[in-house]
This record gives structure tokens, C-alpha cells and sequence, in this order.
């Protein structure tokens, strides 16, 4: 795949350029459209002009559990997202109107694309297919179902037991193992049910996500579980990613040689130190601020989210801008600053 893949084209400076006059341009629309944002910026004193990414001003990701923020009338809200939240927690809910709707799985394909290619390929889905029944639709199942868009003959690897179901696999290894197909799961459920396969899944691109806790706590890392999949099912193509419903259509996807996660190139990331909240310098490690032009009818631009992550390197890798690394989320997380600021105004 060449380093210009998809949305994979733009050097740091080349993304900078373009993507702080545009999220300035977010930042003065969402300030006008929606009020609870206009008084947060008026508290903290935000104002043009943003020279940086890093001067624009972040909202604290957990603000969409408790307020709602939306930039366009109520009437024109087309679909409310709502995250996983743990359990005893309130779930995000974002504001999506019918443009910022369509721009999400669009975006969402051509992420992918560098990594997929044109086709649908055929794909194993590492979970039962109960996941994906389920009415009220947890992340789990939204995220598997939001994946299989882009496959054919979806075939699921756990049955409704949740056991390994070895004919099914079996008979899709049959029809397609011998051309690239696509493998998603969650990263635990993968970990603990594909190796065991004792199949050759070396024609295969794995895309997966999420739950890193069980696994750290086994002591695997990131290093491990592709050198463990390599070695017992010759499963080489591997691309973790990051992302979260409240930037939803934007991930953040691990590249070839396993060497980081990339930004698209409608997208960044800025490591903040949680001290100074000043930006923190390559190899750093501090609460990684997400931004995206792609929220359009919700502030959800530029984000504080409650992760740690330490940026690896820029423009030196497989692909170019920053190559970072999600170390975990931060004890007991609280964002200070603009979220000390909703009551005022």
C-alpha cells in the first residue's frame, strides 16, 4: 500500500496549514449556533485569531454526558448518538443533523480505504451475531455493525453460545482463505478466540479496537499481540485504531508496521501536559486532545479526551504527520478548566 493511501497524505506542516483556518472556522460557527459553547469560550477568554492547533480551544469530552451541545436547531437533528458509558454512567449523546450524518461513514470508507482497498472484501466478524441484534444496540454491537459496511458474506466466528463455531469458519476459510478478507473484533475477543483457530489466516487485514485493559493487565502489549498472531495464525496485516462516538466517522488507524496510529488527513492530535495543559513535546506523554473538521452540527471539534498518549514521532514513518500511541486512560479523569464554566453566563 503507498504512503499516499487514502487520507494519508499530508505532512505536518501541510496539515496544520489546512486544518487551523477550517476548525477556526468550526470554532466561530459553533460559538454563534450554540450557547452553552459561546459562554464556555467568553469564560475562558478564547478568541482569534488561533495561530496553531494548539491554540484552539478544547472542550472536555465528558461535557456530553451531562450537557446538550448541538449547533443546529432541534428540529433539524436527524440522529442522536449515544456512547457506551460505564455502567452507573451517562452516556455521551451527540447531535447529528442529516449532512453531518452522511460526511461520517463516508469519511469512516475513506479512512479505510487505505488499508482495505476498493472492494468489499469477505468477512469473518470475530463475535456472535447476537451482538448486532440486540434493539437497543450497545457500542460493541454499533461498532461491529458500522464494520460490516464494508464486507460481503459476513461470517461470525462465536455462536449464540458464544463458543467458537469451528464449522463456520471452516467453511468460510473454504470459500475465501484464499484471498485477502477482512477479520474485525474487538481487541480481548480477538486475543482470546482467534489464535486458538489453529487456521491460516494469512491472507487477512485485521481491523480491531478497544478493550486493551484485559489485556494489560495479562501483561500483552501491542507488540505482543502481533507477534503472537503472526506466529500462530500467519496473521501479518494488522491495524488497530482509535476513536470515540463523540468524533464520530473519525479514527485514528495504526499503520502498516505497527510502528503508531496516523491521523487522517481531516484530523489531529495534540498531547496536552494535565498540569499545564500546554502542549507537550514529541515523545512526551500527557491527555491526548483529538480535533476533526468533521463535527459540523455539535462542538465536537476539538476534544480533551480522558486518555493518556505520548506522540512516537512526526512525518517519520509509514505514513505522514504524527505517529502516537495510546497508553490508557487517566486515573479518576477530570478535564479542568472549561468544564468549571458551564454554570456561568
Amino acid at each position: 500500500m503507498s504512503a499516499a493511501a487514502g487520507v494519508f497524505t499530508l505532512s505536518e506542516p501541510e496539515r496544520e496549514a489546512a486544518l487551523v483556518p477550517e476548525l477556526a472556522a468550526l470554532t466561530a460557527r459553533h460559538r454563534e449556533a450554540c450557547p452553552p459553547y459561546r459562554r464556555i469560550l467568553d469564560a475562558v477568554g478564547a478568541a482569534p485569531p488561533y495561530e496553531r492547533l494548539a491554540d484552539l480551544p478544547w472542550l472536555p469530552v465528558r461535557l456530553f454526558k451531562t450537557h446538550e451541545l448541538r449547533s443546529v436547531p432541534r428540529e433539524q437533528v436527524f440522529r442522536v448518538l449515544a456512547s457506551s458509558g460505564t455502567t452507573g454512567q451517562q452516556p455521551s449523546r451527540v447531535y447529528l443533523d442529516r449532512e453531518a450524518a452522511a460526511a461520517q461513514p463516508r469519511m469512516l470508507a475513506a479512512t479505510l480505504r487505505a488499508v482495505l482497498g476498493e472492494r468489499r472484501l469477505p468477512m469473518l466478524v470475530v463475535d456472535t451475531r447476537s451482538v448486532v441484534r440486540d434493539p437497543t444496540l450497545s457500542a460493541r454491537g454499533a461498532g461491529v455493525l458500522g464494520m460490516m459496511n464494508f464486507g460481503r458474506d459476513h461470517t461470525f466466528v462465536l455462536d449464540e453460545q458464544g463458543l467458537v463455531d469451528a464449522e463456520a469458519v471452516k467453511g468460510f476459510l473454504a470459500r475465501h482463505g484464499g484471498e485477502r478478507f477482512l477479520v474485525f473484533g474487538f481487541t480481548f475477543m480477538i486475543w482470546l478466540h482467534l489464535r486458538g483457530l489453529g487456521a491460516d489466516l494469512s491472507q487477512a487485514v485485521l481491523i480491531h479496537s478497544g478493550g486493551w485493559k484485559r489485556l494489560t493487565e495479562q501483561a500483552v502489549d501491542n507488540a505482543e499481540f502481533r507477534r503472537r498472531l503472526a506466529d500462530e495464525c500467519g496473521l501479518s496485516t494488522v491495524h488497530n485504531f482509535y476513536g470515540m462516538v463523540e468524533q464520530i466517522g473519525t479514527v485514528f488507524l495504526e499503520g502498516p508496521d505497527g510502528d503508531g496510529l496516523y491521523c487522517p488527513d481531516f484530523a489531529d492530535v495534540v498531547i496536552r501536559d494535565p498540569e499545564t495543559w500546554q502542549e507537550a513535546p514529541t515523545g512526551v506523554p500527557g491527555l491526548i486532545e483529538v480535533v476533526s473538521t468533521l463535527p459540523t452540527s455539535y462542538p465536537g471539534h476539538v476534544l480533551l479526551t480522558e486518555d493518556l498518549g505520548v506522540v512516537l514521532g512526526v512525518d517519520d514513518g509509514s505514513w505522514p504527520g504524527k505517529r502516537f500511541e495510546v497508553l490508557g486512560r487517566l486515573p479518576r479523569a477530570e478535564a479542568r478548566g472549561c468544564s468549571d464554566t458551564m454554570g456561568q453566563g
